[in-house]
């Protein structure tokens, strides 16, 4: 049985649809920069999807390919997340789409080292023909932080946000947001196959203690 991480921690992947606090620990990512909106047809954003996937699965069947990487398991690719910010906007103006920034990302088994992340880049260049010099290898260390489950498309996500804020305000937090502490969102349901209002999607934020 493959290795789920979305089963085996739940705790980040898997939160109630009410606020909660906690502690993510450091994590690895393939990530794609850029900005734009993310529903322009042929955009920035989906050509990042793109390729955040094609380096995803060159890593996951490296075997295949002949690398062989220390300490491989096979695992589920996890899902897509991303960090979300508008340079001058308190919160989001979902309004204007144009001026997001984001950066895109997928988890990386924690048995990726830069030098397989390297490898896997090159591969997909090799087998796919096209660039891959905007993927980059991510450490992002969140550690506390606000986080629910948000249930329904994601123009709707103010009200989830207004809940965290509420939440936040009763229990001695406050949010923390910089320029390496953002919106994050994690992507569960496939926008293709399911209905708007059915789209979960994890939402978190980075907090402090008031």
């Amino acid at each position: 049985m493959a290795f789920d991480y979305k089963k085996e921690y739940k705790e980040f992947y898997m939160p109630k649809a009410k606020p909660e606090i906690v502690t993510v620990p450091p994590m690895n990512y393939l990530a794609v920069r850029g900005e734009g909106d993310p529903n322009e047809e042929g955009g920035k954003y989906k050509t990042a999807i793109g390729l955040l996937y094609g380096a995803a699965f060159t890593i996951k069947m490296s075997g295949k390919a002949g690398r062989w990487i220390d300490g491989y398991f096979d695992y589920v690719v996890p899902p897509l997340e991303g960090f979300w910010w508008q340079p001058g906007v308190d919160g989001f103006d979902y309004s204007d789409k144009s001026s997001f920034h984001w950066i895109s990302v997928i988890r990386l088994p924690d048995f990726v080292s830069k030098a397989d992340f390297d490898w896997a880049v090159a591969e997909a260049e090799k087998k796919k023909k096209q660039d891959f010099s905007a993927v980059e290898f991510l450490r992002v260390d969140e550690g506390l932080c606000v986080q629910m489950m948000h249930i329904g498309p994601f123009d709707d996500e103010p009200a989830s946000v207004a809940l965290m804020d509420a939440y936040l305000a009763e229990k001695g937090y406050e949010n923390d947001f910089s320029d390496v502490r953002l919106h994050h969102e994690i992507y569960l349901s496939d926008a293709r196959r399911v209905s708007p209002e059915k789209w979960r999607t994890v939402i978190r934020h980075p907090v402090r203690i008031r």
